[in-house]
Parts: C-alpha cells; structure tokens; sequence
C-alpha cells in the first residue's frame, strides 16, 4: 500500500494529458494486481487481493522499527514512556479486534419433529451465530474513498486558473487537513457504512422464511415476520456496538500520535484490521487443508 508520500513521488498532476496517464497507469496496475490475486486464490489460502495487502502492510513494519530505533537513540525519559504506551495501547487495540473479530452472538434455534412412519425426525437444537463485527474492513474503506475525494478534487481545482475556483480547492484541502475535522468525518463516516452496509448483507426476513421452511423457530418467538423482527433488533443492537468500535479503531491510531507523540509507525487502524482478519483467514484456510488432508489419507 502506498502511503501518502510515496504517491506524491510517483504521480504528478500538471496537465490533462498527465491526469489521464495516470489513471490508465493506475487502473492497468490494479488489474495486474486482481489477476495475481486470482492467482493466489486458486490455491486456497485465503483471498489473494487480501493477502496482497497483506504483505504489503507487513513489508512496512521493519522499516518503521529501524525509523524509530534510529529517532529514539538520543530520547529523553519522556519520550521513552511514550513509546513504551504507544505499544502497549497497539497491542491492546490488537487484541480488542481480533476478540471483536471473533465475537458473536449465537441465536438459538430449535427444529419440530416430524413423525414419518415408525421414524422420528427432527427435534434438534442449534443456534444461528450473528457476529459483532459483520461488515468487516468495508465500513472504514468506504469512509477512507469518500475522504479522499474533497482532497482529490480540491487539487485539481487548484490546477484552474480562475481566482475563485483555486480558492475553493484551496479550502478543501485545508479543511481536510485540519486533523480534528478530519477525525470527526472519519468517525461518522465509518459508523454510517458499518449500517448501512450490514443493512445490505443482513436480511432477516430471508432468514426468517428459510427457518420457517425447514421448520425450525427461535424459542419465545413465533415463526415468520415475529422472527424477523426479533433478528431485526437483535442486529441493531448488536450493529450500534460493532459500529461503534469499528470507527473508534478508525481514529484511534491518530489519537495515539497527537497524545504518545510518536510518529514513526504509519500503520493506521485500517491496517491492523486488515492484518488481524487475513492472519485469521489464512489460519481457517490452512487448518480446512489440513482436516481434508486427513480425510483423504
């Protein structure tokens, strides 16, 4: 992933010409990447664009260690203590996702019997898992696409030669560098895609109707629309807290560098949830090969 500095290095907006040379450079670039993905995915490790990423979040961290062994040789006491809490709260803030990752609610759901002939069927106990955090990193991309706009078009407004356009692009830009203004929008931002998107994937009319076709119900709830709206509320409920920690991770690592003061580790909340669901991916992944390797034997 390129950070900021690193794209300025590379693209340069002076012209139409080199606008649109850019954007056939990127999109070409992109599409090699989804093909490697592809690729990658074939072989059943995992998603390949999210393994990718993956390593190109990894390829950073050695780099950052050496950055801040090399800015904290001569540091003062001070200093040193607010490293030492920039880790700590990092390793926190790692183990609060990937317990939030993990975490789900487990709705149960009971079978009838069905009596055919001399046989009984039926009867069974299950439950309907429902994670905390069903949307994933979506919420806080879709949040980081629409942020980059304002700034992407207030410097193509500055390119203009006319007064009052390049004062407007101006504006954008300094708005969205103000890191207060930037954090707030960031924040709700990712608390309106973590609903909206779970709003999306989420129906609990359709899973009620399924439950009720294959003759299962949730105890103390009557089958079909009583059944969605208890999975309806349930999924608010549970939502409003994923939501919640979702854009808190969001701007917590920018929290970290104004109060710790540390500004050698570039890796954003966004990355350290990416980190923590393609680590757990790939762990499924390899231990699913590994089960059916056995079962093959």
């Amino acid at each position: 992933m390129l950070r900021l500095f690193e794209f300025q290095k590379i693209i340069t907006i002076d012209s139409t010409l080199s606008l649109i040379n850019n954007i056939i450079v990127l999109t070409a670039a992109s599409m090699i990447l989804v093909w490697i993905g592809e690729l990658i995915t074939e072989q059943k490790l995992g998603n390949g664009i999210s393994m990718i990423i993956f390593a190109g979040i990894v390829s950073e961290i050695p780099l950052s260690i050496i950055n801040t062994f090399i800015a904290y040789k001569t540091a003062t006491l001070s200093q040193i203590l607010g490293l030492i809490i920039f880790f700590v709260m990092a390793l926190a803030m790692i183990v609060a996702i990937v317990i939030i990752t993990e975490g789900e609610r487990r709705v149960p759901v009971s079978y009838a019997k069905h009596v055919r002939g001399n046989k009984m069927y039926g009867g069974a106990t299950t439950n309907l898992p429902m994670k905390v955090n069903q949307a994933g990193v979506i919420p806080i991309i879709f949040a980081m696409s629409i942020l980059m706009l304002p700034s992407f078009i207030g410097q193509l407004l500055i390119i203009a030669k006319i007064g009052w356009v390049v004062k407007l692009g101006t504006f954008l830009v300094n708005m969205f560098n103000n890191s207060i203004i930037y954090g707030a929008v960031y924040f709700l931002l990712v608390f309106f895609f973590t609903f909206f998107y779970t709003s999306i994937t989420f129906e609990p009319k359709e899973i009620a109707n399924n439950l009720q076709k294959m003759g299962g119900f949730i105890p103390g709830y009557r089958p079909g629309q009583t059944t969605a709206e208890f999975l309806q509320k349930l999924s608010s409920r549970i939502t409003l807290f994923g939501a919640l920690f979702l854009a808190f991770i969001a701007i917590l690592p920018m929290i970290l560098e104004k109060v710790t003061k540390v500004t050698t580790f570039n890796m954003g909340g966004t990355s350290i949830l990416i980190l923590v669901a393609v680590a757990i991916e790939i762990k499924r992944e390899v231990e699913a090969q590994i089960t059916m390797r056995e079962y093959d034997y």
